[in-house]
Parts: C-alpha cells; sequence; structure tokens
C-alpha cells in the first residue's frame, strides 16, 4: 500500500498514528497564572547531550488558550516546565490528565496526584515519578499546521527516585516505563538487551 498523506488512506483509522512507535510519554507539568497543570505528550523525546536538551510537542488546540494548549500556554507565561517519567504503574491517574479540561483545572487534584515543587525552577512535578527533568524553555517552534508547536527545553535539574538506581545505573525495569504506540494502544518495557557499537 502507498499513500499520500494529502489524498487520504482510506482505512478506518491513520496509520501515521502507528508507525513512529513506540514513544515516550512526557507527563509535562507548568504553572502559570491560572494555576498548576499537568498533560502527558506522546511527541516527546531527549534531543541532545551536552548540555542536555529535551522537547515535545502539542498538535491540537483548546477554545480556551488561543490556538494551543494549556502546558504551551503556561510554559510561554513562566519559560520553564518539568518532564515527568510515567511508569506502568501511574497508567491509569496519566491518562486521567489528558482528558480536555479546562484552563485553571489542577490536574494534580484531579487525578491524587501527589505534587512537589521542583528544586531549581519555580514549577511542579509529580512526587512519586521515578524520574524528573526540569527545563528552561529555549525556544517554541511553530510548525506548519494550525496548532503544531515543538517546545524544546534545556534540562537545568533531575529528579532520579532512589528505588530505580541499581548499582549506580538508572535501571529503567525497575518501574517499567509506559510507552504510546498507535490509536488508543500503548507498551510497556519489561525487557532489555545490548548491542555493541562497531568500532567499541
Amino acid at each position: 500500500m502507498f499513500y499520500r498523506p494529502e489524498d487520504g488512506h482510506g482505512l478506518p483509522h491513520n496509520p501515521f498514528n502507528a508507525i513512529v512507535t513506540p514513544r515516550p510519554i512526557g507527563w509535562i507539568s507548568t504553572r502559570g497564572a491560572r494555576g498548576d497543570n499537568l498533560a502527558p505528550y506522546s511527541f516527546f523525546n531527549a534531543c541532545a547531550y551536552e548540555p542536555p536538551q529535551v522537547m515535545f510537542a502539542s498538535t491540537s488546540a483548546k477554545p480556551d488558550r488561543d490556538g494551543t494548549k494549556d502546558s504551551v500556554a503556561q510554559l510561554r507565561e513562566s519559560g520553564v516546565f518539568a518532564v515527568n517519567i510515567v511508569e506502568y504503574a501511574m497508567r491509569d491517574v496519566m491518562n486521567l490528565t489528558s482528558g480536555p479540561w479546562e484552563a485553571g483545572v489542577d490536574e494534580f487534584e484531579l487525578a491524587g496526584i501527589e505534587k512537589a515543587d521542583c528544586s531549581v525552577i519555580d514549577c511542579p512535578r509529580v512526587a512519586g515519578a521515578p524520574a524528573t527533568l526540569e527545563c528552561r524553555l529555549t525556544q517554541v517552534v511553530q510548525l506548519p499546521g494550525a496548532a503544531n508547536f515543538v517546545s524544546f527545553g534545556e534540562v537545568v535539574g533531575v529528579h532520579l527516585r532512589d528505588d530505580c538506581l541499581v548499582d549506580g545505573v538508572f535501571d529503567v525495569l525497575r518501574f517499567n516505563p509506559l510507552s504510546r504506540m498507535g490509536y488508543r494502544d500503548y507498551t510497556v518495557v519489561r525487557e532489555r538487551f545490548a548491542l555493541k557499537r562497531p568500532g567499541e
């Protein structure tokens, strides 16, 4: 099968949503004039080592946020955001925070998630997350499309949950990170293997 996205695919659901998979989930927390916010984004990844940097993309809008969503609107106000890593055990509360709640609704309170303050930036974080990256916004880039915004941030603080450190290594199998597949499907990391690069 071949199709041009501009012509449509003719399938019951958009296959593009399932091709780039699995995708890590950035559970983005922000603080703004309307309060604290927490929302998951599966267009998320690390994008540089030195200095460490991450990105997430918001691809839809809410009528009460002038062409974007709460996370982007609030990080534009504050210049900071936190990325909380989602473990399998948090899947249901993470999903609850993805709802189309009105601006000003605190998803931490809505979902009963314990909140903590970040150490370097003025932003909330998920207290029990396996890891949280405190980020200073470097830029927001608008992509083609009405509501496609990619936010980049430099990581200025890192929280690691103590039980996830094993012999000096951050061990993701201790908490089984949740990842997004396509459609309504998710997966979880439960296995790993190592590959040696040529020349090592």
